[in-house]
């Protein structure tokens, strides 16, 4: 497996990847959530200034992605506030992916950029429907910190924050 960057012709594949892998919760939420989410994680919020796109890519093929974005940046919206820490988002393996590790590679590849740039705390937030995604943050350490849930579509899902001491 190898981590990278994304370049920019690989941004329209990234953005489809994440709105399929992310499917399988349409189900399981309101229509007017999923298409709000559908909304947020296509966005091109992830070409924000600072904002690092990363790829993990298996026998040529991009297997998932995370945006690592910087500290002190806006990564919600205006639903929460601007953190002292960069902020894990929208991270996403394709459905065929899943099971070889793609998602903790990348929650490792964005802690360790975290710490190489001098930061004391990395965080993330998730919808709480997304279950294994919440044990796979806890795994790694992850804490809630629920001052910095929000609720996005004021429709009783709350997106939960999380923050992992480096």
């Amino acid at each position: 497996m190898i981590i990278r960057n994304a370049t920019l012709d690989e941004i329209p594949f990234v953005r489809e990847q994440r709105v399929e892998a992310y499917a399988e919760h349409a189900s399981s939420i309101p229509n007017e959530h999923w298409i709000e989410l559908k909304k947020a994680i296509a966005s091109d919020a992830d070409q924000t200034p600072g904002v690092e796109l990363i790829v993990a890519e298996i026998n040529g093929e991009i297997a998932g992605s995370v945006a690592l974005f910087p500290a002190k940046t806006d990564a919600y919206e205006g639903f929460v506030e601007e953190l002292d820490y960069p902020e894990i988002r929208v991270l996403a393996v394709a459905p065929e992916a899943r099971g070889k590790g793609v998602a903790s590679a990348l929650i490792e590849e964005c802690i360790r950029r975290a710490k190489e740039q001098g930061y004391l705390f990395i965080g993330l937030h998730t919808g709480e429907f997304m279950k294994n995604a919440m044990a796979l943050y806890e795994r790694f350490g992850f804490e809630r910190l629920p001052k910095y849930d929000f609720e996005p579509a004021n429709d009783g899902i709350v997106v939960k924050a999380f923050r992992l001491a480096l």
